[in-house]
């Protein structure tokens, strides 16, 4: 295997929570993202999911540095981007992207397409073969947008279009690594797969590596090669796809896909359905040890008082928890109570 494009260590994001009106004093600091290690492959593509607000979307910014990270350690091609001043992180953003969640909120609306599009050469002093014009065209037609639209603004596009455009603007100098923001969560359904073929097409055609933020198992499932599953700004499983989808170990995990709908009527009454405990803790004061413990119907003391260390217990599977699931010979967890959990 080649040596990874990208090698995450102990991540952290960490936002400070203050007092006062005029001489504000920090009273404590809400840890979104809360020490993350992985690598990243050439032309593969990492998922990362987990409920809303735990920290996966933080995690994305703060690898690009779009986010100032607390801590850890990011290397990118074997370079550390947190030791770089500005103009080497700008330089060094010719091979790391961005595709955004919002398509509406990340376009300049005083912007033409074309000048959107030719960005990316401009900020980088790239002077493309036949003029930016020509470059932005050929872009615009490889992402499904008509070229003779290049003087357009983005009001005058749908949804699913100006997501195209965000992925033009990702794709112009041909980076190494995309970081995809949940980039299909607000299109509509019918749009989505068009998107999500447009993305695989393009990765296989330019050989870049995705992480892949998002919060919709069945998309995740589609477009990834392997998964980290987040939890309160932390990872608690991390495997292949398929390993994942068809052994998970952690408790979160098995609950994440039990919320997961199934198209057959029959199946959908006949499987098990995972009730956890109360609410997600507060990243402000998270609980004590594992961060999951108040939540997991297998907590004992130890959850409470030890943190679990993400290891691997077989080849590609990581995990961190002290009592992994295993479903085929656990008895059926239809029994605990609290509140219900949706994978939104």
């Amino acid at each position: 295997m080649s040596a990874p494009i990208l090698r995450v260590k102990d991540l952290q994001k960490h936002f400070p929570v203050t007092s006062g009106n005029l001489f504000k004093k920090q009273v404590g600091e809400v840890r979104a993202v809360d020490g993350l290690t992985f690598d990243v492959y050439p032309g593969e593509t990492l998922g990362l999911v987990g409920e809303s607000g735990c920290g996966k979307s933080t995690a994305g910014r703060s690898m690009l540095r779009l986010l100032e990270p607390t801590g850890g350690s990011v290397e990118f091609d074997g370079q550390d981007l947190l030791a770089m001043g500005k103009r080497q992180l700008v330089s060094m953003r010719r091979e790391m992207q961005m595709i955004f969640q919002d398509p509406y909120s990340s376009l300049n609306p005083r912007h033409t397409i074309g000048s959107i599009i030719g960005a990316p050469f401009d900020v980088q002093g790239v002077k493309p073969e036949g003029g930016t014009m020509k470059a932005v065209q050929s872009l615009m037609e490889r992402v499904g947008l008509n070229p003779e639209h290049y003087n357009r603004y983005p009001n005058e596009f749908s949804g699913g279009q100006r997501q195209r455009i965000g992925i033009a603007r990702a794709i112009a100098l041909k980076p190494k690594l995309i970081v995809c923001d949940e980039p299909v969560s607000a299109l509509d359904v019918s749009i989505q797969a068009q998107v999500l073929n447009l993305l695989d097409d393009i990765q296989k055609e330019f050989g870049i590596a995705y992480i892949f933020v998002a919060h919709d198992l069945s998309v995740v499932r589609h477009i990834s090669d392997r998964v980290a599953v987040m939890y309160l700004g932390k990872i608690m499983e991390l495997t292949t796809r398929d390993q994942l989808y068809s052994a998970p170990l952690h408790p979160y995990t098995h609950a994440l896909l039990s919320a997961v709908p199934i198209a057959d009527p029959d199946r959908e009454r006949a499987r098990e359905r995972i009730i956890l405990n109360g609410d997600l803790p507060s990243p402000s004061n998270p609980p004590s040890g594992c961060v999951f413990s108040t939540r997991c119907w297998k907590a004992t003391d130890r959850c409470s008082s030890e943190i679990p260390v993400l290891r691997e217990i077989s080849a590609g599977h990581q995990i961190a928890c002290h009592f992994p699931e295993d479903r085929s010979s656990a008895t059926a967890s239809s029994t605990v109570s609290g509140t219900d959990f949706t994978a939104n």
